[in-house]
C-alpha cells in the first residue's frame, strides 16, 4: 500500500512524497513507515506511543479516528494512507 507524506515531513522520508509498505492493518502500515524512516516517528507519535493529536491519518478518504477498528482496520495493496498535519490559523 502507499502512504502519502505531507511536504513538511518529506525531509524525514528521503524527500519521498509517497512511500510503499507491506501491511495488513493501518497500524502495521504506520509501523512499517516508521521502521523504514525512523525520524518520522517522533513527528507522528507522542512519547507514550499514541498518534499525536495534530496528525490526521486518512485511509483512502476516511479519517481513521472514526473507523470502528481505528488502527486495527484492515488494508490492502490498493488502499492509500494520507498523513495530514493539522494547521492552525485564522484571525
Amino acid at each position: 500500500m502507499k502512504i502519502h507524506i505531507p511536504t513538511p515531513l518529506r525531509v524525514y522520508s528521503n524527500k519521498q512524497d509517497t512511500v510503499s509498505v507491506s501491511a495488513t492493518t493501518v497500524g502495521e502500515a504506520l509501523d512499517a513507515l516508521t521502521a523504514t524512516h525512523p525520524d518520522l516517528k517522533k513527528h507522528l507519535y507522542s512519547e507514550e506511543g499514541k498518534l499525536r493529536s495534530f496528525v490526521n491519518v486518512y485511509l483512502n478518504d476516511e479519517d481513521i479516528r472514526y473507523l470502528p477498528k481505528k488502527g486495527a482496520t484492515e488494508v490492502s495493496d490498493k488502499d492509500a494512507l494520507s498523513i495530514i498535519p493539522s494547521i492552525a490559523g485564522g484571525c
